[in-house]
């Protein structure tokens, strides 16, 4: 019996979009950013969702990063039922279970390296040496081991995307929603995001959800998600990523 629990919960999708819509008050015109969304996403999936500005790709990441919740439809997160959660839940859901990355980065300035990736463990309360161990240890993980001591601004916006993704992979979350994570950066160095969130998804068994409005990324991509106008358009799986 246990055997086919563990089976169906390891099966059972990390989100699920059921009819989702999402409407913005324009005064008094309500304006749909999603239209009817039907989306899972599985545990360990990497998935870009890309689209023109103003597709909804940023509303169906904050949707799906607990940030916000749909007007209508449903909107499960691991089984659960969003609307169901109250706001001190879902914030605390989203603090312990999601890790969030921004196209701006959002890192501290004053900051080193070291002590931004630890503030999301400092903020749940562990000892002061533990998470400095851990967040160093991340921090090697995407390439950064010798850069621990440097802050933001003697870092290039590559390196300081790794610091973001680092700090969203400190708490060793179910799920990293990066909202336009590559905006900011070169194609060189966006590339190098994207290969880094795959080998991570891979080595970490991490689910990744990322927005994107460049199609030159989608290449590194198995799963590709078009928006358009608030709706899903195209859903495709690429055997060769």
């Amino acid at each position: 019996m246990n055997s086919m629990a563990d089976k169906n919960e390891h099966d059972q999708p990390l989100i699920l979009f059921n009819d989702v819509w999402k409407y913005y008050n324009d005064g008094s015109a309500g304006i749909a950013a999603l239209r009817s969304v039907d989306f899972v996403l599985r545990k360990g999936e990497l998935v870009a969702v890309w689209g023109p500005s103003g597709s909804g790709k940023s509303t169906l990441c904050n949707l799906a990063g607990l940030i916000d919740e749909p007007c209508r439809g449903e909107l499960l997160f691991n089984g659960v039922p969003v609307s169901e959660l109250t706001d001190s839940q879902r914030s605390e859901k989203r603090n312990q279970t999601i890790g969030l990355v921004f196209q701006r980065f959002n890192l501290v300035p004053v900051l080193s390296a070291l002590e931004n990736v630890m503030l999301p463990l400092q903020i749940r309360g562990l000892p002061y040496s533990r998470a400095q161990a851990r967040a160093a240890s991340v921090l090697d993980e995407v390439g950064l081991g010798g850069m621990l001591d440097n802050r933001p601004d003697k870092l290039s916006g590559g390196q300081q995307q790794r610091v973001a993704i680092a700090r969203a992979l400190v708490n060793n979350p179910l799920l990293i929603v990066a909202d336009e994570p590559t905006a900011n950066l070169d194609t060189e160095n966006a590339e190098k995001i994207i290969s880094l969130m795959k080998k991570t998804g891979r080595s970490r068994n991490a689910t990744f959800l990322f927005s994107t409005h460049d199609e030159r990324l989608l290449s590194h991509v198995k799963r590709r998600v078009r928006l358009q106008d608030g709706s899903i358009t195209q859903d495709e799986t690429h055997r060769d990523q």
